[in-house]
């Protein structure tokens, strides 16, 4: 997907990722819904299909990204083309209070659903309350 460059800034050297691909890239929309028991992100990526989908989960990071294939036809004759096509790319610092292991994701017409369960320890708990 991407491969490294160190670049020189100063005294210190920093990694850069370079896309691999030359294609445009999206960041897709998003909306971010809590929940009591966790987060739903919701992300608009139309002409994503669910194979082409990479979701990962490292050191509190979780990225998405989509490829979309170009649609224009070879022998079409495009009177007007608006529709810009590309990957989608996005990542979002994660809290500890989401447990990564049972994190789950889903696609349906390009729109991708991924539930993010909170652990057990920040989930609300009701506490009785004991009396006479």
């Amino acid at each position: 997907m991407a491969t490294e460059t160190l670049v020189r800034q100063g005294q210190s050297e920093v990694r850069r990722a370079e896309p691999a691909r030359t294609r445009r890239v999206y960041a897709p929309l998003v909306d971010i819904i809590e929940q009591k028991d966790g987060l739903l992100l919701v992300l608009d990526m139309p002409g994503v299909e669910p194979g082409d989908i990479d979701i990962e989960y490292e050191n509190g990071l979780l990225t998405v990204h989509g490829k979309v294939e170009p649609r224009e036809q070879e022998d079409a004759c495009y009177l007007r083309c608006e529709y810009g096509t590309g990957d989608f790319h996005r990542t979002f610092t994660v809290g500890e209070g989401i447990d990564a292991d049972k994190i789950e994701a889903e696609c349906k017409n390009g729109v991708v659903t991924l539930h993010l369960p909170k652990s057990e320890a920040f989930r609300p708990r009701r506490i009785e309350v004991k009396g006479e």
